[in-house]
């Protein structure tokens, strides 16, 4: 399974959207329960989330490779997690 960083900002509508969708997707199907998902807020690990390559947030890494930036929808949040598991 590979690992999952996703930057976020707390104040963010769209992140929050996004872990909403996280957890419904969680919900409907039980395997991607298994995924690890590492949530980084960018504004208290300022450094971190300045060495890594993105302009937007919600931001998802799946193995260090940058998969979905922006706005989210439940497809693009899916395929986070089956990529993750590949699937």
């Amino acid at each position: 399974m590979k690992k999952v960083l996703m930057m976020i900002q707390e104040s963010c509508p769209y992140c929050r959207q996004a872990l909403r969708m996280m957890d419904e997707l969680k919900a409907e199907r039980p395997e991607f329960k298994a995924v690890e998902v590492k949530i980084v807020d960018e504004n208290r690990e300022k450094a971190f989330a300045d060495s890594l390559d993105y302009w937007y947030v919600p931001t998802y890494f799946v193995d260090g490779v940058k998969v979905h930036e922006g706005v989210p929808t439940v497809d693009k949040v899916r395929k986070v997690y089956e990529r993750a598991l590949d699937l």
